[in-house]
C-alpha cells in the first residue's frame, strides 16, 4: 500500500520501515532532450567523480619502488596497456554493458541485485543463507570502499602541494581533514542539489585533463600504439610474478567502477551510460597516454607525473580544480552507500534510521544523517592514521577488488536464473570476469604479510620489501568485514537454521554495516 499522506516536501523525513510516498518515482528510464541532458551532467558529478580522479595517483603508483619497475619504453607502454584494457573490460564492458541490466525497479547495488536472486530462489534455504552472507559481506566492503575513497582521493589531490613547495608538507593533512568536514557538511542537501554544483566542475576537471594529456601525445603522437593488448600480454610473460604484483596498482584506475551501480537508482542507466562513453572514457584515455608521454620524455617525471604534465605557471590553477574534483570523488561512494543503508533497512539485514528524502519526485534519491556522521569519522580517522594516498593503495584495492568479484558473482546467477541465458554463455561470462576480478584480488592479497617461513621458501618475491604498516592496515581490510561474517555464522551453528531465517539474519547483518566503518 501507498502512503496517502499530502504531498511531501524536499525534506520529508520518513522511518525504515515506512512505504515511500507514492508521489515519488524512479527516474524514468529512457529520458530525452533537456531532460536527458541534466540528467547525465548531474551524473557526471556524482557517479564519475572517483574513477575520474584515478589519473591523480594510479599510472603513478604503478613506478613506486617495491614493484621495481623503471621507466623504460616496454614498461611504460606494457603499464599503460594494462590500465587501458583495464578501464575497457572493467568498466565499460562489465558494468556498463552487463552488471548494470540487473536493476531492481530501477535500483542498483549488490543488495538490490541480492533481492532479486533470493525472490526467485525460494527452495533451499541453505543457497538462500550462502547468497545472502555473499551479499553482505560485499555492502560491507563498499561500505569500506566509501570510507577509503573520500581519503585516498583529497590527500591525492593535496599531495600536489609538494610539487609546488617541499614547505607545504606540513599543511597537508590539517587540509585533507578541512575539505572532508565541507564534503559531509553538503550532504544534507541533496543528491540533485549536490549533483547540479559538482557537474559542472567536474565538466571542467575532465576537459582539463583531456587537454594536458593532449598536450604531450602530440608531442609524442606513437604513444598511442598502447592501445594494442599485445603490448599488455608481452608485458606479463616478460614480467611474470613482477607484473601480477602490479595488477594491484592497476586497479586503482578503475577504483569507482563499482559505484555505478549502486549509483544507477539517482540517475538511470542511459545518463551514465552516455556520460562514460562520450566523454569520461575518452578523457580518462587522453590524460593516461599523455602521462606516458611525458614519462618517455623525462623519467624523472615518474614521480607525479600528473602534475608535471601541466606547466608549473598552471600548478597552482590545476591544485584548486584537482581538489574540488577529489571532492566530488567522494560523491559516488557516499550516494551509495546511502543507497544500499535504505536498501539493508527494507530488506530487515539493519536495524531502522532516519531516511530524508531530498527530492519531491524521485525515490532514489535520499540522505541518512546517521551513515553520513560515520562515514565522516571513519574518514578522518583513516586520514590520520595512513598519512598519505600510497600508504592507503593497498586497502583500498582489497576494497573494490572484492566488491567487484561479489557483483560478478551475483551478475552470473541473474543472468542464469532471472535472463534465463544458456547455462555455457553465463558460465563463459563468469569465467571472463572472475578471471579479471579475481586476478586483481591476488595481487593486493599478497601484500598482507605472510609468514617468515613462507617468504624463505620462496613463495613470494617482491623487488623490495613491503612498507609493513600499509601491510599490516591491508589485513585489516579483509580481516575486519570476514571476522564479523563469520563469527555469527559459528555463534548460532548450534541454534535451529529455520530461527535463523526468521530473524532474517538483523544480528549478523547489524554486525557487518557496524564493523565496516572500521575497515
Amino acid at each position: 500500500a501507498h502512503d496517502t499522506a499530502p504531498h511531501p516536501t524536499p525534506s520529508t523525513v520518513v522511518t525504515a520501515m515506512r512505504p515511500i510516498p507514492h508521489q515519488r518515482e524512479h527516474v524514468e528510464s529512457n529520458p530525452t532532450g533537456r531532460r536527458l541532458a541534466i540528467l547525465t551532467l548531474t551524473a557526471l558529478g556524482v557517479v564519475y567523480g572517483d574513477i575520474g580522479t584515478s589519473p591523480l595517483y594510479a599510472f603513478r603508483e604503478c613506478f613506486k619502488p617495491e614493484y621495481g619497475l623503471t621507466p623504460s619504453a616496454e614498461n611504460v607502454y606494457g603499464v599503460l596497456s594494462l590500465i587501458v584494457w583495464a578501464l575497457t573490460l572493467v568498466v565499460s564492458l562489465k558494468y556498463i554493458v552487463f552488471v548494470m541490466r540487473a536493476d531492481n525497479r530501477g535500483e542498483g547495488g549488490i543488495l538490490a541485485m541480492l533481492a532479486l536472486i533470493i525472490g526467485k530462489d525460494t527452495a533451499r534455504k541453505q543457497r538462500r543463507f550462502l547468497l545472502i552472507v555473499l551479499g553482505l559481506f560485499g555492502a560491507a566492503l563498499l561500505y569500506g570502499d566509501g570510507v577509503i575513497t573520500p581519503a585516498i582521493s583529497v590527500l591525492g589531490a593535496m599531495e600536489g602541494l609538494e610539487i609546488v613547495s617541499p614547505n607545504f608538507e606540513s599543511v597537508i593533512i590539517p587540509v585533507t581533514i578541512v575539505v572532508l568536514f565541507g564534503l559531509f557538511f553538503m550532504q544534507k542537501f541533496g543528491t540533485a542539489r549536490v549533483g547540479a554544483f559538482f557537474g559542472p566542475l567536474m565538466l571542467i576537471w575532465f576537459s582539463v585533463i583531456a587537454a594536458t594529456g593532449l598536450h604531450e601525445i602530440m608531442a609524442s603522437p606513437a604513444i598511442l600504439a598502447a592501445v594494442n593488448p599485445m603490448y599488455a600480454i608481452t608485458f606479463v610473460m616478460h614480467k611474470g610474478w613482477a607484473a601480477f604484483v602490479l595488477l594491484g596498482a592497476v586497479v586503482l584506475a578503475v577504483t569507482g567502477a563499482e559505484a555505478l551501480y549502486a549509483d544507477m537508482g539517482h540517475f538511470g542507466k542511459k545518463p551514465i551510460r552516455l556520460a562514460w562513453f562520450w566523454f569520461v572514457f575518452p578523457c580518462l584515455l587522453l590524460n593516461y597516454f599523455g602521462q606516458g608521454a611525458l614519462v618517455l620524455r623525462v623519467p624523472s617525471a615518474v614521480e607525479n607525473p600528473f602534475y608535471l604534465l601541466a606547466p608549473r605557471a598552471m600548478l597552482y590553477p590545476l591544485i584548486a580544480i584537482a581538489t574540488a574534483a577529489a571532492i566530488i570523488a567522494s560523491q559516488a561512494l557516499i550516494s551509495g552507500a546511502f543507497s544500499l543503508t535504505q536498501q539493508c533497512i527494507q530488506l530487515g539485514y539493519s536495524p531502522r534510521m532516519k531516511i530524508t528524502h531530498t527530492s519531491k519526485q524521485e525515490a532514489g534519491q535520499i540522505f541518512i544523517p546517521d551513515i553520513n556522521y560515520a562515514l565522516m569519522v571513519s574518514c578522518v580517522a583513516v586520514v590520520l592514521g595512513f598519512k598519505t594516498s600510497s600508504a592507503l593503495g593497498a586497502a583500498y584495492g582489497i576494497a573494490v577488488t572484492g566488491t567487484m568479484a561479489i557483483d560478478s558473482v551475483l551478475t552470473t546467477l541473474v543472468m542464469f536464473m532471472i535472463w534465463r541465458w544458456r547455462l555455457w554463455i553465463a558460465g563463459a561470462i563468469a569465467v571472463g570476469l572472475l578471471t579479471v576480478d579475481l586476478a586483481f584480488f591476488a595481487s593486493n592479497a599478497v601484500k598482507i604479510p605472510l609468514s617468515s617461513e613462507t617468504r624463505s621458501a620462496g613463495l613470494v618475491r617482491r623487488a623490495s620489501s613491503v612498507n609493513p604498516t600499509r601491510s599490516a592496515k591491508s589485513t585489516v581490510t579483509v580481516a575486519c568485514p570476514l571476522a564479523m561474517v563469520c563469527s555469527p555464522c559459528l555463534r548460532r551453528s548450534a541454534t535451529a537454521f529455520g530461527r535463523m531465517f526468521r530473524r532474517r539474519f538483523s544480528d549478523l547483518s547489524f554486525s557487518i554495516c557496524s564493523s565496516s566503518f572500521s575497515v
